[in-house]
């Protein structure tokens, strides 16, 4: 079983023994040891509940995408609008300045945003569920 940080501030007792006759350096650097590691125990176990909070948030996202009828891959412009009917928000196209850089345009309905390539969906995405909504924090 691997050491715990419980485990680690018993050792510190134990190296450091405070007694009377024991060095005063040490006796005053126990206390600070002591709560460093305390410290540094709380600081990472909060962080893994924040990261696992995240995680289940992702999850439960990515179930909701699944469930709310959007446009797939391929339909063309006039598909989607007779389907899902006219978006809130139509941006102007970027790129198509070249060959290999093609026309993209994205629309945006309430519940996902849609792009284009040329006239065809390549790919729909849920948009935030709140202006607060971060994406996926990086684990270290």
């Amino acid at each position: 079983m691997p050491p715990t940080d419980g485990d680690a501030a018993l050792l510190l007792i134990q190296v450091a023994d405070p007694s009377p006759n024991g060095n005063r350096a040490m006796n005053r650097l126990l206390p600070i040891a002591i709560a460093s590691v305390l410290a540094a125990s709380a600081s990472n176990a909060f962080a893994q509940t924040e990261v696992e909070r995240h995680d289940r948030l992702l999850i439960e996202r990515a179930e909701l995408a699944e469930s709310v009828p959007h446009p797939t891959r391929g339909m063309s412009m006039n598909q989607v609008e007779s389907r899902f009917g006219a978006p809130s928000q139509k941006h102007a196209p970027v790129g198509g300045d070249k060959p290999q850089h093609p026309p993209i345009t994205r629309w945006v309905y309430p519940s996902f945003s849609v792009y284009f390539e040329h006239s065809h969906v390549i790919n729909t995405v849920l948009n935030r569920a709140s202006a607060s909504e971060r994406g996926p924090v990086p684990v270290n």
